[in-house]
């Protein structure tokens, strides 16, 4: 499923919602509770300054476990859009998996339905892109589309970094942290 801006820049910057953009909340379900993580839209705006597409991939099985409609989950969106929009870094699409785990769909991450969705959506090579994720799920996601991978250590990825079997390509603390990251690897 999807939410999309039209968007036309070749590089793409695949984001995890949760904990990389806005704060983590167990099963958000209410719009009011959306808050940006700080410098999450700084972070953002840098992105497309730089001339990078950014969309977002996030798993919602909110939807799939009756908790959330998809209403609700656009009013999420859209409240996370203004917030971004208030400071000018809008992204070009939303894209969400709407199932539990235990339905074995294509498109909840690990697997790589929702960056093939974007990408035929915004005509970008996952192999060129990056995705950034605070999970072991985000990152698998991004190995598996052949994507250069950041885990952040906000949200779950402190922990997940702990664990020490991510497999990231690069940590960074946050997401203006592995903005930096790409910025230098795409100047080389």
């Amino acid at each position: 499923m999807e939410q999309q801006e039209t968007g036309n820049s070749k590089r793409f910057v695949v984001l995890d919602r949760d904990g990389v953009i806005i704060e983590d909340r167990d099963h958000l379900v209410e719009a009011e509770l959306v808050e940006l993580l700080p410098g999450a839209a700084s972070a953002i705006r840098e992105l497309r300054d730089s001339g990078f597409g950014i969309v977002v991939a996030t798993n919602q099985s909110v939807i799939g476990r009756g908790l959330l409609d998809e209403v609700g989950l656009a009013k999420i969106h859209d409240r996370m859009n203004a917030l971004l929009s208030r400071e000018d870094a809008a992204v070009h699409g939303i894209y969400f998996c709407q199932h539990v785990a235990e339905d074995g769909c294509t498109c909840r991450k690990p697997a790589t339905g929702l960056i093939e969705q974007a990408a035929a959506a915004h005509g970008f090579d996952p192999t060129s892109s990056f995705v950034i994720g605070d999970k072991t799920s985000d990152i698998e996601f991004g190995k598996r589309a052949g994507a250069t991978t950041i885990l952040v250590r906000t949200g779950y990825g402190r922990a997940v970094e702990a664990e020490g079997r991510h497999g990231a390509d690069y940590v960074a603390d946050d997401l203006p942290a592995a903005v930096a990251i790409i910025v230098r690897h795409t100047e080389k």
